[in-house]
């Protein structure tokens, strides 16, 4: 064994070794939106009933009963999902309606 050999070696003549330590990420949840619809005088409200079932997965009864929400207290809420969940749902929703020409709005808010 070379001079060069020993120098890489500890003082106590085995090979260095080290602690290996695992650091566990610290993940943050993601902030949550709840994504609503407003209520207005002109919006039919079997259309409502077809959005709430077309963009949020919603049976034929939650769906009325989400539009029924919306009419009787001015905003009902359809779901609770992330940022980008919740912006593709208002943009969708807003879509729709515009191309159907019903003034039906759609908001997110932070939960």
């Amino acid at each position: 064994m070379g001079d060069d050999d020993r120098t890489r070696r500890n003082d106590e003549g085995g090979s260095a070794t080290g602690v290996a330590t695992r650091v566990k990420p610290q993940t943050k949840r993601p902030s949550l939106y709840r994504v609503l619809l407003l209520n207005d005088d002109y919006t039919p409200m079997e259309f409502v009933v077809h959005v709430v079932e077309r963009f949020f997965n919603k049976s034929r009864e939650e769906a009325t009963q989400i539009m029924l929400h919306v009419h009787q207290h001015g905003v009902g809420e359809c779901g609770i999902f992330t940022y980008e969940v919740a912006e593709t749902k208002v943009t969708q929703v807003m879509d729709f309606a515009r191309k159907q020409q019903h003034p039906l709005q759609c908001v997110m808010e932070k939960k």
